[in-house]
Protein backbone atom coordinates (compact mmCIF):
# COMPACT_ATOMS: atom_id res chain seq x y z
CA UNK A 1 0.00 0.00 0.00
CA UNK A 2 1.13 3.56 -0.58
CA UNK A 3 0.58 6.81 1.32
CA UNK A 4 -1.27 9.66 -0.90
CA UNK A 5 -1.18 13.31 0.41
CA UNK A 6 -4.53 14.77 0.44
CA UNK A 7 -4.02 18.73 -1.19
CA UNK A 8 -7.49 20.53 -0.83
CA UNK A 9 -7.51 23.68 -3.37
CA UNK A 10 -7.63 26.92 -1.75
CA UNK A 11 -10.88 27.81 -2.60
CA UNK A 12 -14.35 25.90 -4.56
CA UNK A 13 -15.44 22.81 -4.37
CA UNK A 14 -12.61 21.05 -2.57
CA UNK A 15 -14.88 18.07 -2.96
CA UNK A 16 -14.86 18.16 -6.79
CA UNK A 17 -10.79 19.45 -7.35
CA UNK A 18 -9.62 17.67 -4.17
CA UNK A 19 -6.04 16.26 -5.80
CA UNK A 20 -4.52 12.73 -3.93
CA UNK A 21 -0.77 12.95 -4.61
CA UNK A 22 1.15 9.21 -4.46
CA UNK A 23 4.05 9.63 -2.00
CA UNK A 24 6.91 7.81 -3.49
CA UNK A 25 9.33 7.34 -6.66
CA UNK A 26 7.77 8.87 -9.97
CA UNK A 27 9.30 6.63 -12.96
CA UNK A 28 8.18 9.27 -15.74
CA UNK A 29 9.74 12.10 -13.72
CA UNK A 30 13.13 9.10 -13.64
CA UNK A 31 12.55 8.94 -17.55
CA UNK A 32 11.67 12.22 -18.57
CA UNK A 33 12.11 14.99 -16.30
CA UNK A 34 11.68 18.40 -17.87
CA UNK A 35 8.91 17.01 -19.71
CA UNK A 36 7.26 16.06 -16.37
CA UNK A 37 7.62 18.96 -14.41
CA UNK A 38 5.98 21.20 -17.23
CA UNK A 39 3.00 18.36 -17.42
CA UNK A 40 2.26 19.51 -13.20
CA UNK A 41 2.94 23.39 -14.25
CA UNK A 42 6.46 23.36 -12.23
CA UNK A 43 8.08 25.29 -14.57
CA UNK A 44 11.07 26.22 -12.52
CA UNK A 45 11.64 23.07 -11.86
CA UNK A 46 11.59 22.20 -15.70
CA UNK A 47 13.56 24.83 -16.79
CA UNK A 48 16.24 23.89 -14.32
CA UNK A 49 15.97 20.01 -15.08
CA UNK A 50 16.63 21.22 -18.71
CA UNK A 51 19.36 23.09 -18.44
CA UNK A 52 21.03 20.36 -16.10
CA UNK A 53 20.45 17.63 -18.80
CA UNK A 54 21.57 19.96 -22.23
CA UNK A 55 24.88 20.86 -19.76
CA UNK A 56 25.42 17.25 -19.51
CA UNK A 57 24.91 16.32 -23.17
CA UNK A 58 27.47 19.25 -24.01
CA UNK A 59 29.82 17.28 -21.26
CA UNK A 60 29.98 14.73 -23.91
CA UNK A 61 31.54 16.60 -26.46
CA UNK A 62 34.65 17.72 -24.06
CA UNK A 63 37.54 15.38 -24.05
CA UNK A 64 37.46 13.26 -21.18
CA UNK A 65 33.68 14.12 -19.86
CA UNK A 66 31.74 11.24 -21.07
CA UNK A 67 31.50 9.47 -17.70
CA UNK A 68 30.61 12.85 -16.54
CA UNK A 69 27.82 13.68 -18.75
CA UNK A 70 26.17 10.10 -18.09
CA UNK A 71 26.68 10.54 -14.39
CA UNK A 72 25.07 13.62 -14.33
CA UNK A 73 22.20 12.84 -16.40
CA UNK A 74 21.26 9.82 -14.26
CA UNK A 75 21.52 12.04 -10.58
CA UNK A 76 19.24 14.94 -12.22
CA UNK A 77 16.84 12.15 -13.13
CA UNK A 78 17.31 9.78 -10.02
CA UNK A 79 16.55 13.33 -8.02
CA UNK A 80 13.56 14.18 -10.32
CA UNK A 81 12.51 10.58 -9.73
CA UNK A 82 12.52 10.57 -5.83
CA UNK A 83 11.48 14.11 -4.82
CA UNK A 84 8.79 14.75 -7.77
CA UNK A 85 5.93 14.45 -5.93
CA UNK A 86 7.31 16.56 -2.81
CA UNK A 87 8.30 19.26 -5.31
CA UNK A 88 4.26 18.88 -7.00
CA UNK A 89 3.05 19.26 -3.31
CA UNK A 90 5.21 21.79 -2.62
CA UNK A 91 4.23 23.83 -5.74
CA UNK A 92 0.74 23.11 -4.87
CA UNK A 93 1.20 24.78 -1.84
CA UNK A 94 2.98 27.73 -2.71
CA UNK A 95 -0.45 28.14 -4.58
CA UNK A 96 -2.55 28.20 -1.91
CA UNK A 97 -3.61 24.43 -1.87
CA UNK A 98 -4.10 23.13 1.83
CA UNK A 99 -2.39 19.56 2.37
CA UNK A 100 -5.58 18.35 4.41
CA UNK A 101 -4.36 14.69 5.23
CA UNK A 102 -2.84 11.67 4.14
CA UNK A 103 -4.62 7.92 3.11
CA UNK A 104 -3.44 4.45 3.16
CA UNK A 105 -4.26 2.55 -0.55
CA UNK A 106 -3.19 1.11 -3.12
CA UNK A 107 -4.42 3.11 -5.76
CA UNK A 108 -5.63 6.75 -6.32
CA UNK A 109 -9.28 5.63 -6.91
CA UNK A 110 -9.34 3.48 -3.27
CA UNK A 111 -7.37 6.48 -1.75
CA UNK A 112 -10.21 8.60 -2.78
CA UNK A 113 -12.69 6.09 -1.51
CA UNK A 114 -11.30 5.55 1.59
CA UNK A 115 -10.98 9.86 1.99
CA UNK A 116 -14.66 10.61 1.42
CA UNK A 117 -16.20 7.66 3.07
CA UNK A 118 -14.41 8.17 6.41
CA UNK A 119 -16.54 9.60 8.56
CA UNK A 120 -14.04 12.65 9.68
CA UNK A 121 -13.48 13.42 6.41
CA UNK A 122 -16.62 15.22 5.93
CA UNK A 123 -15.84 16.91 9.39
CA UNK A 124 -14.28 20.58 9.61
CA UNK A 125 -10.70 20.61 9.55
CA UNK A 126 -9.10 21.63 12.81
CA UNK A 127 -6.64 24.45 12.57
CA UNK A 128 -3.80 25.41 14.80
CA UNK A 129 -4.24 27.31 17.61
CA UNK A 130 -3.24 31.10 17.72
CA UNK A 131 0.35 31.15 18.97
CA UNK A 132 0.11 32.48 22.35
CA UNK A 133 1.71 35.95 23.22
CA UNK A 134 5.30 36.62 23.78
CA UNK A 135 6.64 38.26 26.56
CA UNK A 136 8.93 41.17 26.46
CA UNK A 137 12.37 40.39 26.84
CA UNK A 138 13.31 43.43 28.88
CA UNK A 139 10.32 42.23 31.28
CA UNK A 140 11.95 39.75 34.04
CA UNK A 141 10.51 38.72 37.57
CA UNK A 142 11.30 40.79 40.53
CA UNK A 143 12.64 38.45 42.59
CA UNK A 144 15.67 37.45 42.51
CA UNK A 145 16.69 33.64 41.32
CA UNK A 146 18.38 30.84 43.64
CA UNK A 147 22.17 30.16 43.37
CA UNK A 148 23.48 27.45 41.96
CA UNK A 149 26.90 25.46 42.46
CA UNK A 150 29.19 28.07 42.86
CA UNK A 151 27.64 30.91 41.61
CA UNK A 152 26.57 33.54 44.43
CA UNK A 153 24.28 36.29 44.52
CA UNK A 154 25.79 40.04 46.17
CA UNK A 155 23.20 39.84 49.61
CA UNK A 156 22.18 36.53 49.77
CA UNK A 157 23.58 35.74 53.24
Amino acid sequence: MASFVVMEPPAGDARRETRFIRDGFAVLAFIVPPLWFAWHRLWVEAIVSLALLVAAGALVELQGFAMASSLLSLLVSLYAGLEANGLRIAGLSRRGWREAGVVEAASPAEAELRWYHDPSASLPRETAPPPLPRRHPAIRSAAPAEGLGLIDYPGAR
